[in-house]
């Protein structure tokens, strides 16, 4: 069996994985890019990810910390991951 991709991933699960993400409307990442910015070039942004994901070259980026208050006193951090990695995070679970 000759495939050019080692990952059989469907466009069509991106696409589904990049609606879902959308609808939770989460802050940008380390990155800066907003979903809003994201869907300026939605259709090259997510063919670009399912070519990286299907080849076996996807490498998630740094997260961006943010402190949350926890109580009175103290914070825990909570990592915000890109744009690009939450879709391929729900491409992954699925």
């Amino acid at each position: 069996m000759d495939n050019a991709n080692p990952f059989c991933i469907a466009k069509r699960d991106v696409w589904d994985a990049y609606k879902r993400v959308r609808a939770n409307h989460g802050a940008a990442g380390v990155d800066g890019q907003s979903i809003e910015q994201f869907e300026e070039d939605v259709e090259h942004n997510l063919y670009r990810l399912w070519n990286r994901l299907c080849s076996g070259s996807y490498f998630p980026p740094p997260v961006r910390r943010v402190d949350i208050p926890k109580d009175e006193k103290s914070t825990r951090p909570l990592g915000i991951p890109t744009v690009c990695d939450r879709i391929a995070q729900t491409v992954a679970t699925r």
